[in-house]
């Protein structure tokens, strides 16, 4: 069984440092309107930031496997907010763009599916919580 042991270390005020697996090192801070001084990944937004990196690796293992022709690829997410306390994202919006001269739409499509249905974790996660909505742009170069 695989584990992932995070250690997240207090740097005084709002702040933290946090380390990855990899062995690199992140702070986390509060903004200003929270009594931090901003100098850090919100811990909210580092969710969305988990999601799109986890399905976007699955997509970009997916497009080298299909040999398929993309230029740029990105990936925005945002996430709806509840109003209460304690505030947690009701709404998820994961946005797939695609850029290229020769992009194949369907396996595209496939993949960007795969991703969402089959092999990201972290989509699975947040679908326990979350309506997600996912949508496809193909941006001609």
């Amino acid at each position: 069984m695989e584990t992932h042991n995070i250690t997240t270390t207090w740097k005084g005020n709002m702040q933290f440092e946090s380390t990855n697996p990899s062995g690199d090192i992140f702070s986390i801070d509060a903004g200003p309107e929270n009594g931090g001084e901003g100098n850090g990944l919100r811990p909210k937004a580092l969710m969305l930031s988990a999601l799109a990196g986890c399905t976007g690796l699955d997509v970009a293992s997916l497009m080298e496997k299909m040999k398929l022709e993309v230029a740029d690829f990105k990936i925005e997410t945002s996430g709806e907010l509840t109003e209460e306390h304690p505030k947690t994202y009701h709404t998820v919006k994961v946005d797939y763009h695609f850029y290229g001269d020769n992009l194949d739409e369907k396996k595209l499509e496939k993949a960007v599916n795969l991703s969402v249905e089959k092999y990201c974790g972290v989509m699975e996660m947040f679908r326990q919580f979350a309506k997600v909505e996912v949508a496809i742009f193909y941006h001609k170069q």
